[in-house]
């Protein structure tokens, strides 16, 4: 058989596999091709390939078809196609993107990190503490060495953070916008002595990354990495995150 039909045949299972994974080709890399192609044998077949091509000529048909009903249902999450398109391009993430990601890094760290649901907050604000209570109700925040809590502010995300171990609130903003209020609120009715604004980090250069900049703050402190990423990085990173809700974990 032609080593190039054979390659071709591989790339065209892949991706009608990817597909249906993944509910569209939005999260499709190149890379991925690549990678998988070399599963196949010892050797990198995808030289023998226009790989771009043979994606654009298998995808055309496609792009405009989405899976009928695809859906993505992880605990008590449960994610539309619609949902998962606010990761594409500049689209602003919606609260179940962000809500279903937290599950990940919760269950990523064992659960010594708790993420609130991104109603928490204005729940917070609207009723103090007893409005929200029942929400921890059964978990023992204590035995947590990090809460993420993240705030959606009309159209802008950032995160509240607060560090079990040191009692104390840092505030990470994309835009280095400080909402004290958003600070204020937490210090009188969290169980902490202090708060501060983190300077130095990764800041966004549109007005639609913010989401995206708050999961992957969340997703690089509850891993104990750097964070060493920028507004260049947006587009890997809104395709890893794709991919990682479709997985049920995250990805390395």
């Amino acid at each position: 058989m032609n080593e190039c039909y054979l390659v071709s045949a591989f790339v065209s299972d892949f991706l009608e596999s990817f597909y249906l994974k993944y509910g569209s080709f939005s999260p499709l890399t190149e890379t991925d091709v690549v990678d998988h192609l070399k599963t196949k044998g010892n050797r990198d077949l995808s030289d023998k390939l226009d790989i771009k091509g043979e994606i654009k000529r298998y995808t055309a048909g496609l792009a405009s078809a989405p899976v009928a009903g695809f859906m993505v249902a992880y605990n008590k999450h449960t994610l539309s196609l619609e949902d998962l398109g606010t990761l594409e391009e500049q689209n602003w993430l919606n609260d179940q993107i962000i809500n279903m990601y937290g599950e990940l890094i919760m269950e990523a760290t064992e659960h010594k990190v708790h993420f609130f649901n991104s109603f928490f907050y204005k729940q917070l604000v609207a009723k103090g503490y007893e409005g929200v209570k029942r929400w921890t109700k059964k978990i023992d925040l204590f035995s947590k060495w990090l809460l993420l809590i993240p705030i959606h502010l009309e159209i802008h995300w950032s995160l509240v953070t607060v560090s079990m171990a040191t009692k104390t609130i840092n505030y990470y903003d994309s835009q280095g916008i400080v909402f004290r209020h958003t600070t204020d609120v937490s210090v009188h009715t969290l169980p902490v002595e202090g708060s501060q604004t983190q300077d130095g980090i990764p800041q966004q250069k549109n007005d639609s990354d913010c989401g995206v900049f708050v999961l992957e703050y969340c997703r690089r402190l509850s891993l104990k990495q750097l964070m060493l990423f920028s507004q260049e990085d947006m587009p890997r990173i809104r395709k890893r995150i794709y991919k990682e809700l479709c997985d049920f974990h995250l990805n390395d």
